[in-house]
Order: structure tokens, then C-alpha cells, then sequence
């Protein structure tokens, strides 16, 4: 059975980073995803990886602040969140594909529950 379970969401100040984690277990993937949704609004693409060759794909909004990383021993996604800002506030999860879809968010079919970001100003 395949589930992914994120970590690490919280609340901080602007400005703040947080790392989010995301195990995988029951199989590998070839697109890890970040996507996030806040309240009112759609969910949105943030960041994607390849497994097997670690290409990654931010969106505009997160370039320079986000990276994301895996760790293949792990079978874990990572997202470091550096200078983060009121509008991140969102609800985070993760995502996975069985091909690279990058930020194709209809295409992954997999999702973790999803980690709650709290920026404040």
C-alpha cells in the first residue's frame, strides 16, 4: 500500500524557513510534488523533482526561497522553505507520479494528507 506522510509544517515568522519531509513507502516514484493550498483558493503547483536524476522544477512564486531534495536510502522528499512570506500560508502535501509529469498536478496520483504553514507578519 502506498502512502506518503508529510512533516514538519508549523508556524513562523516572516522571514523564517521550515523544512517539510515527505516519506514514501509501499513503492518508488519517478515525480515527487510539493503543491499547497490556502484557504479560498486553488492548490497550486510548487515544486517537483525526478528521482532518478534529481531534475526540479519550482514555481515563479517559490524560485530562489524553495528547494527541494530527496533522499533515496530515505525514500523521503524534502522542501526547505527559506524566506518565507504571509502569502505561503497554505496547507502543504506531497505528491507522486510513476512518470515525470513535473507540474502537471493532474497527472500525480498520489497524495499525502497534507502539513499546515503558518506565516505571520
Amino acid at each position: 500500500q502506498v502512502q506518503l506522510v508529510e512533516s514538519g509544517g508549523g508556524l513562523v515568522q516572516a522571514g523564517g524557513s521550515l523544512r517539510l519531509s515527505c516519506a514514501v513507502s509501499g513503492r518508488t516514484f519517478s515525480s515527487y510534488g510539493w503543491f499547497r493550498q490556502a484557504p479560498g483558493k486553488e492548490r497550486e503547483f510548487v515544486a517537483a523533482i525526478n528521482w532518478s536524476g534529481g531534475s526540479t522544477y519550482y514555481a515563479d512564486s517559490v524560485k530562489g526561497r524553495f528547494t527541494i531534495s530527496r533522499d533515496n536510502a530515505k525514500i523521503t522528499v524534502y522542501l526547505q522553505m527559506n524566506s518565507l512570506k504571509p502569502e505561503d500560508t497554505a496547507i502543504y502535501s506531497c505528491s507522486a507520479a510513476k512518470t515525470w509529469v513535473g507540474a502537471q498536478k493532474g497527472w500525480y496520483d498520489h497524495w499525502g494528507q497534507g502539513t499546515q504553514v503558518t506565516v505571520s507578519s
